[in-house]
């Protein structure tokens, strides 16, 4: 090949690539890189493949649209060769085309049936909606059931949703952040206006759509006054009209001092006139650009915005004022439950934040309009690894509630680690509440038959009697356009939640096994195994964060990510656990402590305020006990904290070879991209691991029977090696370092910045290979770079790194403290082991320790 000929390749070569990497770039926001990717299936030819829709609503037309890309990819291996068709309409529609066939009532607009029909000497399928929205969410059900089973039921299939309100909230800001979110920045709004470019919008409510999730909240919940402002009205009705063809409709969060801060008003008293007037108006000036609006969620009196409280009044008298103006367009308030003090007296052994939502909203059951909803955290804290169902969903009988889930994991690992909420959800969920000494699951509650007949009918027109607009599921979503949640397998809680909200008695593991299988793969070897990984991960990171109702022992006025075991403690936002030389829990009981336990009805309230009967999973919540306290499997309390954490991170361990064992079998984008997060999930783990056994240790003085607690054999630490312009300095909280303390390469001669440093370890050990995980700290604002050398000599591949990951906390602590691992170096006695960090403006280059363990296809197993 001439020269000529080889530039003409290359440049060919390097069109393609462009071309490739730009599509990639515009689909990055495609609902199909979630679940919904239709790949191949060994399809019979009696699938049809042709898509009749016979009705031209804008959401029949959604729904036919999306059959037709379905079948596409789905039947693309084996094209089906009938004449069949797949009928979709109303049930009115199907009935006036399918005379002959028996169409069931489907009295929910929401809900569907699924059935065959024979027509002109074919079999068509047919998919028969209540309404249009129904007949939508039937079309996914059906791609669902093709892409899990590979074949069609064999009867018919009837779905109706649980609960009416099936909602995400987004806590978007105007100028494109995202409050507690860890996907990269809004897909709604930039530089204080709504995004030019929608179409990541309209994908997400795709997206929403597939799993039933019928509205969307599109705005934080703290600073909404701005979005009551005319010109961003209009831009929302662009939102509004992005997400209408998938039945998502568009609802926001507003601010209850609005009628003062944007309207000219001297006040916002929710009972004036005039502040009831301004709301009417606002309220009509909406629906006139948005006529499908679905209603606003409220936060106040909470965490500094502003309430009701200031004037005296109620959140009754709010939500009421607000559900007046929105009743006559069938519009309703989310009215938070979240509501509480948090500059609590932490001297006041009586002082609870946990009791704050009952004792505010209790009182007021039965005062709420018909069309308000109080949206009520799973918890009584604050989307904790683990706490208990919340007692006000015993406390409101005569009020719609709406069970507030936190998708986006701010407790949780933030993304960064796996773990599969569903587990948690369920929970809640199947929790009987024994409200009146009968079964009252959570579950019956949202939907509106635990107190009352079920209503049913979607976000329809209020109906007479009481909560005749049921309840329903709100899931913080936090999406991004990063990938919507930035983790692949984090999407895994997105599909859980709209499934879990359709259908509460479906288990984890059966949404685990459809998320896989549409996600990941139909290999059943891969379903198997990711299922296990997802299904495992929430016990696995409570294990290693907060066990025994401690609930996540981050640093709650900070970050909410690594370990800050005192960082709940010691001021005024509640989220205590009280622990102390002699032991440890807060004390919730209405003999000795708090009273929390006196606000569940009277069964649940006698097992939490008893000690012996308290789950072992609760018991720190519930109940101050001794160390040596044994739970019900004769472990102490301090010994189950150690073997927990250690549990804990051997599973994380664990993860990183199931997922390697999956190479080859996957799309090796997604292996690539998870690999890494995994291996980061693991390393800090250990990091977790050590901060709290180590707290604990020091506090109560006790050892761990198993001698593994404050015992690191194989770790050379960095503060005893030979330093070259590192400084030794202070962690804090000191648990988050490995003996406290760290190094840190920041000043050089007459106070100027450092080049380089290096540190040096003499080896002593056996000779052998070894791999070598190096503890360092990843700062924000600059990226700094790493060399191991052993005498001098390159220690292999992986030898030269960079600290550039994007970790919360600019200071030195637990919640940016990371490993990399060297794999399979060799070593003997006398070898010298040198680092050499390369700060980066305020990331320091600062090391904790190194840890040695002997070479294998394990390089995270270091102790």
């Amino acid at each position: 090949m001439d020269s000529r000929s080889k530039h003409i390749r290359r440049a060919l070569l390097l069109a393609i690539t462009t071309i490739w990497i730009l599509s990639q770039n515009a689909r990055a926001q495609s609902a199909d890189q979630a679940w919904l990717k239709y790949a191949p299936i060994h399809a019979s030819s009696s699938i049809p493949s042709n898509v009749l829709p016979l009705g031209d609503s804008p959401l029949e037309q959604s729904a036919a649209q999306e059959l037709k890309r379905g079948l596409a990819g789905l039947l693309s291996e084996s094209p089906a060769h009938n004449s069949s068709v797949i009928a979709i309409g109303t049930v009115n529609e199907i009935r006036a085309a399918y005379p002959q066939i028996a169409i069931p009532d489907v009295p929910d607009p929401e809900g569907f049936v699924l059935t065959q029909a024979r027509k002109n000497n074919r079999i068509d399928w047919v998919i028969a909606g209540g309404r249009d929205r129904g007949a939508l969410y039937g079309a996914f059900a059906l791609l669902r059931i093709l892409s899990e089973s590979q074949k069609l039921p064999g009867s018919a299939v009837r779905s109706t949703p649980a609960m009416p309100i099936r909602w995400v909230d987004e806590w978007d800001n105007a100028d494109g952040s995202i409050e507690r979110g860890y996907a990269g920045r809004s897909i709604f709004f930039e530089g204080g206006k709504v995004r030019d470019d929608l179409k990541p919008v309209e994908e997400y409510a795709r997206l929403l759509a597939s799993v039933g999730i019928n509205g969307c909240n599109v705005n934080n919940v703290n600073n909404a006054a701005a979005f009551l402002e005319p010109q961003m009205l209009q831009n929302l009705a662009r939102a509004a009209g992005a997400m209408r063809p998938w039945g998502v409709r568009l609802a926001i969060s507003v601010d209850i001092a609005s009628p003062q801060k944007i309207g000219g008003l001297a006040t916002y008293d929710p009972l004036d006139p005039k502040v009831k007037a301004w709301w009417s108006a606002k309220i009509d000036e909406i629906y006139a650009l948005i006529p499908d609006f679905a209603g606003f969620t409220v936060k106040a009196d909470s965490e500094g915005q502003p309430g009701p409280a200031s004037y005296g009044r109620t959140p009754a008298d709010a939500a009421n004022t607000l559900a007046a103006a929105l009743a006559p367009h069938n519009g309703v308030v989310l009215y938070r439950a979240f509501v509480y003090n948090h500059h609590l007296d932490w001297t006041d052994p009586k002082a609870d934040r946990a009791r704050a939502a009952y004792d505010i909203f209790h009182p007021l059951d039965g005062k709420f309009l018909p069309n308000v909803i109080v949206q009520t955290k799973e918890g009584p804290i604050d989307f904790q690894v683990r706490e208990p169902v919340s007692p006000l969903f015993g406390g409101l009988t005569e009020t719609s509630q709406a069970l507030e889930l936190q998708i986006t994991q701010e407790y949780t690992g933030q993304q960064r680690h796996l773990v599969y909420l569903a587990p948690m959800w369920k929970e809640v969920l199947d929790f009987d509440m024994r409200v009146g000494d009968r079964s009252t699951p959570i579950k019956s509650i949202l939907a509106g038959t635990a107190f009352h007949q079920p209503i049913g009918g979607g976000l329809g027109p209020p109906r007479t009697g009481l909560r005749p607009w049921g309840g329903g599921m709100i899931g913080v979503a936090g999406v991004g356009r990063d990938a919507w949640l930035g983790s692949p397998l984090a999407l895994a809680n997105l599909y859980a939640f709209g499934r879990l909200a359709w259908d509460p008695n479906l288990t984890p593991e059966q949404i685990a096994e459809e998320w896989t299988r549409q996600s990941v793969s139909a290999d059943e070897a891969v379903v198997q195994k990711v299922d296990a990984m997802l299904m495992r991960s929430w016990p696995a990171y409570e294990n290693y964060t907060g066990p025994l109702g401690l609930q996540t022992l981050t640093d709650i006025t900070g970050t909410h990510y690594g370990p800050g075991i005192e960082g709940s403690e010691n001021n005024g936002w509640g989220q205590w656990h009280r622990a102390d030389r002699e032991g440890v829990g807060m004390d919730r009981t209405v003999a000795t402590g708090t009273g929390y336990a006196g606000q569940y009805p009277p069964e649940v309230a006698n097992i939490y305020e008893n000690v012996a009967t308290t789950p072992d999973d609760l018991l720190l919540f519930f109940h101050h006990v001794p160390y040596a306290y044994k739970l019900h499997d004769g472990k102490t309390v301090i010994q189950y904290l150690y073997d927990s954490h250690y549990e804990g991170a051997a599973t994380a361990a664990q993860f990183v070879r199931e997922w390697e064992s999956l190479k080859g079998r996957i799309d090796p984008a997604l292996y690539e991209n998870m690999l890494p997060r995994l291996e980061y999930q693991a390393g800090h783990a250990i990091v977790w691991r050590d901060a709290v056994v180590q707290y604990f240790l020091k506090l109560s003085g006790i050892p761990d029977e198993h001698g593994r607690a404050g015992n690191y054999p194989n770790r050379l630490e960095a503060e005893d090696a030979k330093l070259t312009g590192y400084q030794v300095v202070d962690i804090k909280p000191w648990e988050d370092a490995s003996r406290g303390k760290a190094i840190s390469c920041t000043q050089g001669p007459q106070g100027g910045a450092q080049r380089s440093c290096s540190t040096e370890w003499v080896y002593n050990g056996a000779a052998g290979n070894y791999d070598i995980a190096i503890q360092y700290f990843d700062l924000q604002g600059g990226v700094a770079k790493f060399t191991l050398t052993v005498n001098g000599q390159s220690a292999g591949p992986e030898a030269n790194w960079s600290a550039d990951a994007s970790l919360p906390n600019r200071h030195l602590h637990g919640d940016n403290s990371t490993r990399h691992i060297v794999p399979n170096v060799e070593l003997k006695p006398g070898d010298a082991i040198r680092i050499e960090g390369i700060p980066d403006g305020p990331d320091s280059a600062a090391l904790d320790y190194i840890e040695l363990s002997p070479a294998t296809n394990s390089p995270l197993n270091s102790h």
